[in-house]
């Protein structure tokens, strides 16, 4: 039966060797409906960016169908795309947020 150390130190070598957690992509696709001054709302509020990034994925999005947001671990990525869901719909706008794997 190994001891106390020993499974510490098998449990330490195991843990080495994962990888770093596999990232996820949050987009905002285009649609009809939702304002442009919206998304920049939505990208300064739930990304952090300022007025020139969060407008110029903006246009991206308008102009190219949709534009990655973030890049983030799987649970953050899933929770800002349930954030950001959650407020264009209390807004009453269709806008359209999704991860896909990096």
């Amino acid at each position: 039966m190994a001891t106390k150390a020993q499974e510490g130190g098998q449990l330490a070598t195991q843990r080495s060797r994962l990888g770093p957690p596999k990232m996820f992509k949050v987009l905002l696709l285009n649609d009809d409906y939702t304002p442009m001054d919206f998304v920049i709302t939505v990208l300064q509020r739930f990304f952090s960016l300022d007025t020139e990034q969060a407008t110029q994925i903006m246009l991206k999005v308008h102009n190219e169908g949709r534009g990655v947001c973030g890049i983030f671990p799987k649970d953050i990525a899933a929770t800002k795309v349930e954030q950001v869901i959650a407020y264009a719909r209390q807004h009453q706008h269709p806008l359209a947020c999704i991860m896909e794997e990096n």
